[in-house]
C-alpha cells in the first residue's frame, strides 16, 4: 500500500505533519483552492490513500481517480465540499474534527459582533482619514439583546458561553439536537426558525450546509427579524441568499453584518458585500488559529491512521456512518 496522504491545500499543522511521518507516511498538498481536476491529478500520481480535506471539492471525480483512497477526513467540520454520497457508495468513511475548533471559531462570532455592532470598523477607517467623529455618534450597547443561535453544536454551544458573559440573552433552534445541548449552554429552544427569528437582536448561525439549509436566511426570514437587528456568519456562506441580506441592509432592515464566510470563495472582486460598510469581512478565518489548527490538524490526521489501522473511531466522527452501513447491505442484498 502506497505510504501517502493527501492535503487539498498548501499547508498543516506541524504537528499533524509529524504524526503523519510517525506512521511511516508523507505528505503531498494541493495548491489553494484546486479544482476536482487538479485535486484528481494528484490523487491518481501519488497514490495517496487517505485525503485531509481542506481547500477544493473532492467529489466523484476525484474519488473514481484514485480507487485506492480508503479515507476523506475534513480539516473541520463542514463537509459541504465534499460528496458525502459519492464516498458513501464507494466505501469510504468521511471523518470530522468535532469540536476541535470550536473555541476559536466562537471567539471569532463575537469579535465579528463586536466590530460591526460597534461599528469599528467605519469609526476607525473616519479617525485615520482626519476626522473626529464624536459628535452626534450614538453607538449601540449589547447587553440585554437577544442572541439566535441556529444550531446548537459544538461552536453555537462555544459562542452561547462567550455571549452570556456580555449580557445577552440566548435563544436557539436545531431540529436534530437534544433539549441537553441547549440546557448546558442556557439556551431557550424555539419550536421553529420562524419563532426564534422574531425575538432576535443578533442572528448567529451555526449549523451544516445542506440542501435542507441552503438559503435558509433569505428575504422572508429576515423579513420576521426586528428592526435594525445584525446577522453573524461563521459557517457557511450558502446558508444566507447574499442579495436578500444586501437589499436588507440597503433598506435599514439589517443594521448590519459580519461575515467570515461567502457563497463562493473567493468572492469575486466586485461582488456586492464590499460596497456595505455596514458589513464586516473576514476571508472564512474564523477557525484559522495555531490552537484550532494542531487540535483540527492532528484530530484529521490520526482519524485517518485509525481507519487505515483498523482501530475504532468516535461514531460521531464517521459523518456517513449510517450511509456507509445501508450502503453495505444494498451490496449484500445483491451479491445474495
Amino acid at each position: 500500500m502506497c505510504k501517502t496522504i493527501l492535503v487539498t491545500g498548501p499547508d498543516l499543522d506541524p504537528a499533524a505533519r509529524q504524526l503523519i511521518v510517525d506512521q511511516g507516511y508523507e505528505t503531498v498538498h494541493t495548491p489553494a483552492y484546486a479544482d476536482s481536476a487538479v485535486i484528481s491529478e494528484m490523487l491518481q500520481q501519488t497514490g495517496a490513500v487517505g485525503i485531509v480535506s481542506r481547500m477544493g471539492r473532492v467529489d466523484a471525480a476525484v474519488m473514481d481517480a484514485g480507487p485506492q483512497l480508503k479515507v476523506i477526513s475534513k480539516h473541520g467540520v463542514g463537509v459541504d465540499n465534499i460528496d458525502v454520497q459519492a464516498a458513501s457508495d464507494r466505501g469510504i468513511p468521511v471523518l470530522v474534527a468535532t469540536g476541535a475548533n470550536a473555541v476559536s471559531v466562537a471567539e471569532h462570532a463575537i469579535a465579528l459582533l463586536l466590530a460591526t455592532v460597534k461599528h469599528i470598523l467605519p469609526l476607525d477607517a473616519g479617525l485615520r482619514a482626519g476626522r473626529w467623529e464624536k459628535a452626534g455618534f450614538a453607538g449601540h450597547e449589547i447587553a440585554g439583546s437577544t442572541m439566535g443561535l441556529v444550531g446548537m453544536g459544538a461552536i453555537a454551544q462555544a459562542t452561547g458561553r462567550m455571549a452570556k458573559g456580555l449580557g445577552l440573552t440566548l435563544v436557539g433552534y436545531d431540529p436534530y439536537a437534544p433539549d441537553s445541548a441547549f440546557d448546558a449552554a442556557g439556551v431557550s429552544r424555539c419550536a421553529t426558525f420562524e419563532d426564534m427569528l422574531a425575538q432576535t437582536d443578533i442572528l448567529s448561525l451555526h449549523c451544516p450546509l445542506t440542501d435542507q439549509t441552503r438559503g435558509i436566511l433569505d428575504a422572508e426570514a429576515i423579513a420576521r427579524m426586528p428592526q435594525g437587528s445584525y446577522v453573524i456568519n461563521t459557517a457557511r456562506g450558502g446558508l444566507i441568499d447574499e442579495t436578500a441580506l444586501v437589499a436588507a441592509i440597503r433598506s435599514g432592515h439589517l443594521a448590519g453584518a459580519g461575515l467570515d464566510t461567502f457563497a463562493v470563495e473567493p468572492p469575486a472582486a466586485d461582488h456586492p458585500f464590499f460596497a456595505e460598510p455596514a458589513i464586516v469581512l473576514t476571508p472564512h478565518i474564523g477557525g484559522v488559529t495555531r490552537q484550532a489548527g494542531g487540535r483540527v490538524g492532528v484530530d484529521a490526521v490520526r482519524g485517518i491512521f485509525q481507519i487505515l489501522d483498523g482501530q475504532p473511531v468516535a461514531p460521531e466522527r464517521i459523518i456517513n456512518r449510517k450511509m456507509l452501513a445501508a450502503a453495505q447491505a444494498t451490496l449484500t442484498k445483491v451479491e445474495d
